[in-house]
């Protein structure tokens, strides 16, 4: 019988001890903080695997009210596993040498907004609430790729307009923000999700919703943020896999306690800061987040080498009967298109933070993706790609067309993940393929239903939806190359689309090879 946790962190001190295959000794908490300043809306494995191991580790240079009370979207399981817990949980951080758990102990309280949409908007006008931070996700900010705002059309937004108790994030924040005006205390809202810009982003969409309130509802909130709120920009990147039931038992057998919601991660973090903060903030370098002027590098270089090739590699590989993304990226053909996506229609679209090396950023990413003890799902990547693929690809695919190249790699991005999530007839993509899951999901597969191949499966979905925004929805070369590779795909199978997309790639580089811009 395992212990609880609660008894078995009264049997330790308060230092922290990592435990190792070969240490089977508890892991004593990392923080106890002395109050709450931080409101955090997301509490998924990212957020616990990555900012509260980084607050944890300020509070242990310096303590302070820096503790987080976590909004859960819609996870009760999450809420009650970690209350079960006194709000403790492990991070295990797995790497082919081993597994060594670490406890951060810095959450004071957890809630389900869905459930209390009222006291999230009470914790966010409290004045001790000093930071807001969000991992909500790309799908969580209710944007119109289309129109390139807040989309009003939404049933969310609609309903939070009207005087509804909110429940979409922006609603939350507008309307938190809105009961905070009253006391003026300052504060600052910190988006750590996988958007450009993302606080200019999420400053826009409040502002948007507050300027859509009827009868000049939102005036006085609007003033409020000129005064008082911050909306400083951050990059987060961590790979945090989805629990399964092994590592549960792994850690239990590491911990010796049961541990009902441990989180699992790799080893490699970074964190990019834009030090704008309106009420101050926790020592978060202590834990090596970098405070930079340079996030918008940070994110672009992040976002697309990182996540664009995350793409291909999920779908791609799922595809070719890869469970894992290890799995996939050990294989030949996707490994030699990762690398061709990366060097050659990625990184011209990028400018290199100040002080990296893009060589072994890149060396380091093949490494992080190789990591098998981990076993990234390929299907877990690959979800929600009609949101992420609109952050990651547009801007690269757009410079290299208007340079007069084809980016043949990114084409191949969206031609697998149509191939996994809207199959023409016919086609079977695949259990791994099957098992993502996609907000847009049901409205692609009614075209891929009706159209005739890929080359019209591509214009309803990139021109008539605007799926991927509205600049390229008019390139009607590229949508003729994702249908020509989607049409490959179901006729000859992935590893033909992959040398077709591969060859055409490497060609280009020869050809017109663009340089990186860098500054160092």
């Amino acid at each position: 019988m395992y212990k609880s946790l609660t008894l078995i962190f009264m049997m330790i001190n308060a230092d922290l001890r990592i435990l190792g295959r070969a240490t089977p000794a508890a892991v004593a908490p990392t923080a106890s903080p002395a109050g709450a300043g931080i409101l955090h809306l997301g509490l998924g494995s990212f957020h616990r695997a990555h900012q509260a191991v980084y607050t944890a580790a300020a509070l242990q240079q310096q303590q302070g009210d820096w503790g987080i009370v976590g909004v859960a979207s819609r996870s009760r399981a999450i809420v009650d596993g970690l209350h079960a817990q006194d709000l403790l949980y492990s991070v295990a951080t797995i790497s082919p040498a081993g597994t060594s758990l670490a406890i951060p102990g810095v959450h004071t309280d957890a809630f389900v907004g869905t459930e209390q949409p009222d006291r999230v908007v009470a914790q966010l006008a409290d004045p001790g609430i000093r930071i807001v931070t969000l991992t909500v996700t790309e799908n969580g900010y209710n944007y119109s790729a289309a129109t390139e705002r807040l989309d009003l059309d939404d049933a969310g937004i609609r309903a939070d307009l009207a005087g509804a108790a909110p429940r979409t994030t922006i609603g939350q924040l507008a309307r938190g923000l809105q009961a905070r005006a009253a006391s003026g205390a300052p504060v600052s809202v910190l988006s750590c999700d996988n958007l450009a810009s993302n606080g200019t982003h999420t400053e826009k969409l409040v502002r948007e919703f507050l300027q859509a309130l009827p009868h000049g509802e939102g005036d006085e909130t609007l003033a409020f943020l000129d005064a008082a709120v911050t909306f400083p920009s951050s990059m987060v990147d961590r790979i945090v896999p989805a629990t399964t039931a092994a590592l549960r038992d792994e850690v239990d057998s590491l911990l010796g306690a049961r541990d009902s919601v441990p989180v699992p991660a790799e080893p490699f973090t970074m964190w990019a800061i834009e030090d704008r903060f309106a009420a101050g903030r926790p020592a978060w370098e202590a834990g090596g987040a970098v405070f930079t002027d340079e996030v918008g590098r940070y994110e672009q270089m992040k976002v697309r080498l990182l996540n664009g090739t995350h793409s291909l590699i999920a779908y791609l590989g799922a595809l070719r009967g890869a469970e894992t993304i290890p799995a996939a990226v050990v294989q030949p053909p996707i490994a030699a298109a990762a690398r061709a996506l990366m060097r050659g229609e990625y990184e011209p679209s990028i400018e290199i933070p100040t002080g990296v090396d893009i060589r072994a950023y890149e060396a380091e990413l093949f490494e992080r993706w190789a990591n098998s003890a981990l076993g990234h799902r390929t299907s877990q990547v690959g979800s929600d790609g009609s949101v992420k693929l609109r952050q990651r690809i547009p801007e690269p695919a757009l410079l290299a067309l208007g340079q007069g190249r084809m980016p043949h790699l990114i084409a191949l991005t969206v031609a697998g993940y149509l191939s996994c999530v809207a199959p023409l007839a016919g086609f079977e993509p695949g259990p791994h393929a099957a098992a993502m899951t996609d907000p847009a999901r049901e409205r692609l597969a009614a075209f891929a239903g009706t159209v005739r191949g890929g080359a019209e499966l591509a214009r309803r979905v990139i021109t008539d939806l605007q799926l991927f925004g509205s600049a390229l929805a008019h390139q009607d070369a590229f949508i003729a190359r994702v249908g020509q590779l989607v049409d490959t795909i179901h006729r000859s199978g992935a590893d033909a689309a992959l040398a077709d997309a591969t060859s055409a790639a490497e060609e280009g580089m020869l050809d017109t090879r663009t340089p990186t811009k860098e500054t160092r």
